[in-house]
């Protein structure tokens, strides 16, 4: 069993690096999504989760609430990922495991857990059974998960 002092501090540990994470990839997302695919502009990063969760249509009719909206549910979601990050690492790291090891099987996991809970909660996404969707959430979230577990494995050392 963890100590109160120990999870509070995982919990701790965990939000303020899930919280970098989610700027990290969102970095990610304007040098790819935007500068290299021109698959959105830069603007439309805070409002893409609220699109995600509720569908286009209310993405717009919520119209500059989105991109507020989208911003709490991104860093609300970066810091339960981050949180849960710290919360699993000792048990990882007790058995041997490389914290950028880890992170890989972990940006895998988050991917496929969030992208299935965009499916139920809205029919308006991406293809997520195109490859190409596929490989490419799993590398933005690479991008956010190897940061991640690096902060957290030398913030819990």
């Amino acid at each position: 069993m963890i100590s109160d002092t120990r999870s509070t501090s995982a919990l701790k540990i965990g939000a303020t690096s899930g919280l970098i994470a989610g700027i990290v990839i969102w970095m990610y997302e304007a040098l790819v999504w935007v500068g290299a695919q021109h698959l959105l502009q830069l603007g439309d990063i805070p409002r893409n989760a609220t699109g995600l969760v509720f569908g286009k249509e209310i993405q717009n009719d919520l119209g500059a609430a989105a991109y507020f909206i989208g911003t709490l549910i991104h860093f609300s979601f970066s810091a339960l990922w981050g949180v849960l990050f710290a919360l699993i690492w000792p048990y990882f790291r007790q058995r041997g495991w490389e914290a950028s090891l880890l992170a890989i099987f972990y940006a895998m996991f988050a991917w496929v857990v969030m992208h299935v809970a965009i499916s139920i909660a809205s029919t308006d996404h991406p293809n997520y059974l195109d490859p190409v969707v596929i490989i490419g959430g799993f590398v933005s979230h690479l991008f956010f998960a190897l940061p991640l577990a690096l902060i957290v494995k030398h913030r819990l050392a």
